[in-house]
């Protein structure tokens, strides 16, 4: 049997191939960010004797105020700027892979074409806000 070979526009490599890549890439993000997070945790907490409890919220949100209720002496460590952009950047990828879950769900269930582009407007406000509201908190707090 002979192998065909399609050109790319006809092999479907479209927007939705696009965002079918996306998707599985931002979770490939999201988990090398949790585990950045969480080996930095065990790292630096492994010092304080941070319990696992710590150790885990430190990993899916690296901010410093969540360590500044725990009983560790030292916060200088948690505050340095690698932290601020590791949690921007899983916050960032996180919250458009979720949207992106969204409205491929809803995709499913809206059968018309206007329907389908004022759920995609109303996510992507929601998106935004989320972000921007999410990364205020991480670099002011």
């Amino acid at each position: 049997m002979k192998s065909r070979n399609l050109p790319l526009n006809k092999r479907g490599f479209n927007f939705e191939m696009i965002m079918w890549i996306f998707t599985r890439l931002s979770a490939l993000a999201m988990y090398t960010l949790l585990l950045i997070g969480f080996i930095g945790a065990l790292l630096m907490g492994a010092r304080e004797q941070m319990n696992f409890a710590d150790v885990m919220r430190w990993a899916f949100m690296p901010n410093p105020s969540h360590v500044i209720n725990t009983n560790i002496p030292d916060i200088a460590p948690w505050t340095a700027l690698f932290w601020q952009l590791v949690a921007s950047a899983l916050l960032l990828v996180a919250t458009a892979h979720g949207v992106h879950g969204l409205v491929v769900i809803a995709d499913d269930y809206i059968v018309t074409s206007n329907g389908r582009k004022i759920v995609r407007l109303i996510s992507m406000l929601m998106m935004a806000s989320t972000s921007l509201i999410g990364l205020y908190i991480l670099w002011t707090f």
